[in-house]
């Protein structure tokens, strides 16, 4: 499995043209069948633009692989340029990121990784470490090198009395609840997807969803982490506990995770009750839902007064639901299949609207499709939207099955995602400003005419005691919620494409602006994007300042890895010296 994992990171470049085109481009300008120069000014000009095409091919051709903060690095003038053979091309899940590097290592044991972080450290090299790839952001990426962990993926040790598992941090999620399976045990709480290594999830505080469950780094009681200037340390609630706590989600920046042990729960089942409500119903009865459902998320429909509200929670001793749906599976998705075909016949062809094969679609992969067709018309996404709706509408029910089973969600295909996490009172006594936060944004979709693609999910977390948890808090019964928002990318086409991103930067603007600061709300580490533009950069380093321990962050940095080993562009953007901080406007 590791290296099928490996296959989805790397891509290599390809292969460099002729070494000779220069010169072959040249002995062109003067073959024998050109006109020969009647003078010697003449014979100097065709010199000088001669001369002039070597300059620019080279300039050309030395100017690759682009520099990691390039805008648009697929663009077409430049898609055949040469690459040497070593570059290799590595790229997050959804191909919104991407660098160019000859380094990416794959230590098998924590001996090698230390000595490659020393030699790193020894030759003041950067090696930034990453995981599965599949931060939105591509936050483990550097094109100067990085370092792997996918073959450090064993499990070390099952303590099934205490509940525990100490494990090699390159193991993937799904692969750790695999192994624990035969144990009667899992994990608390599970993200969206399990493909990540267990070292990322828990370095970029992802989350689950329940308001009495906190973050996944709350999981972790242990850990070893490898720092390129002091070697392995090994960290625990008991044994440093204030590098522990700020290293538990630490970015990549404070040392390698190596190993882990995570506190686990019983294996258990869940049952799951998925319903469609409104905003009214939902403002009558969030307070008891919060307190009263062990998982539980809201799916808002942009442009529908649909909220989709799914329930998880174990099975009850005294009544068992009913474990079907009024509507069989292909009931469900007929409204939004026949949307497909109607709207092939208007963008594409009759022909295409008859394919046999729509009906082998699922639900997000007729939802991509559907958007591929036209992704910024806001007329056809309300269209695509309302078809959701519906199929939520007629998938209305419950099911029984394992927590990891139950927990995942189909996230659908390639996309921009920006989420943020805003503090919202205590499970006994909500604020009720997620509620709050939510018709706000929805108000603004539709003021500001975004195209703005279903579904925006809304989860709620307890709070973190890791200081750069963006749920990090000292009270120990607040409650803080995570609200996504997306746009698609079912295309290819790089232009569509670039079309797309300008769009959700647009969208993710305009709620930054109306809504960020009157909420408190931070981003998701591996979601925020850091801006281009100098004013902006000061804006976010500002607030990242007034939420994190920023200052003992870039201590801590300077004292486990001062020549910056760890670091990536995006990280030094973020977390600038003192000295070189930049003021806002």
């Amino acid at each position: 499995m590791r290296h099928l994992l490996l296959s989805r990171l790397l891509r290599r470049a390809p292969s460099p043209s002729h070494p000779h085109h220069h010169l072959q481009l040249i002995r062109a300008l003067s073959s024998p069948s050109s006109p020969l120069p009647s003078s010697d000014a003449d014979l100097r000009k065709y010199a000088g633009y001669a001369l002039l095409v070597l300059g620019c091919g080279a300039a050309t051709y030395y100017s690759f692989p682009f520099p990691a903060d390039a805008l648009h690095k697929k663009a077409v003038p430049f898609k055949y340029a040469p690459l040497p053979d070593d570059l290799h091309t590595v790229s997050n899940w959804s191909g919104t990121h991407e660098v160019h590097t000859r380094v990416l290592l794959q230590p098998d044991s924590i001996p090698a990784l230390q000595d490659a972080l020393s030699t790193a450290h020894r030759e003041r090299r950067r090696l930034r470490p990453v995981g599965s790839g599949l931060s939105p952001n591509g936050l483990g990426l550097s094109r100067a090198g990085m370092v792997n962990l996918a073959l450090m993926d064993k499990v070390l040790h099952v303590d099934a009395k205490k509940k525990t598992v100490t494990v090699q941090a390159g193991i993937r999620v799904a692969e750790l609840v695999d192994a624990l399976r035969e144990h009667g045990l899992t994990l608390q709480n599970f993200a969206s997807i399990r493909e990540q290594q267990v070292g990322g999830i828990i370095q970029v505080g992802a989350h689950g969803t329940g308001a009495g469950l906190p973050p996944i780094d709350e999981q972790v009681i242990s850990m070893k982490l490898v720092t390129p200037a002091r070697g392995t340390l090994e960290l625990s609630r008991e044994k440093d506990p204030d590098l522990f706590y700020l290293a538990r989600c630490g970015l990549g920046g404070l040392g390698v995770v190596a190993e882990v042990t995570l506190q686990c729960v019983e294996r258990h089942q869940l049952v799951e009750h998925t319903f469609v409500s409104n905003a009214d119903e939902i403002k009558k009865n969030h307070k008891k839902w919060l307190s009263e459902n062990k998982h539980i998320k809201y799916l808002w429909i942009p442009y529908t007064d649909t909220v989709v509200v799914v329930q998880c929670n174990p099975p009850s001793k005294r009544k068992t639901p009913k474990l079907t749906s009024k509507y069989g599976k292909d009931e469900a998705l007929q409204h939004v299949r026949d949307l497909y075909r109607e709207s092939l016949k208007k963008y594409r062809t009759e022909a295409e609207s008859k394919d046999p094969l729509i009906d082998q679609l699922s639900f997000t992969e007729l939802r991509d499709q559907l958007l591929a067709l036209d992704p910024l018309d806001k007329d056809h996404v309300i269209r695509i939207n309302k078809a959701e709706a519906e199929y939520w509408k007629k998938s209305e029910g419950y099911r029984m099955g394992w927590s990891d089973e139950i927990l995942g969600f189909d996230c659908g295909g390639q996309q921009w995602v920006s989420e943020t996490c805003f503090p919202t009172g205590t499970l006994a006594k909500p604020s009720m400003k997620d509620l709050d936060y939510m018709e706000e944004l929805l108000q603004l979709i539709e003021k500001e005419d975004i195209p703005a693609p279903a579904p925006i999910e809304q989860r709620w977390t307890a709070r973190s005691r890791s200081p750069m948890s963006p749920a990090s808090s000292s009270e120990e019964d607040e409650i803080f919620s995570w609200v996504g928002i997306i746009m698609y990318l079912p295309t290819s086409d790089p232009r569509q494409r670039k079309d797309i991103t300008e769009e959700f930067f647009n969208y993710r603007s305009l709620t930054q602006t109306s809504l960020w600061d009157d909420y408190s709300a931070y981003e998701h580490w591996a979601k925020i994007e850091v801006p281009k533009d100098k004013d902006e950069l000061a804006e976010l380093q500002v607030r990242l300042r007034k939420r994190f321990p920023v200052d003992i962050y870039n201590k801590t940095r300077m004292e486990l890895d001062p020549n910056k080993v760890l670091s990536s562009v995006k990280l030094d953007k973020m977390f600038p010296g003192t000295r070189t901080v930049q003021h806002a406007k």
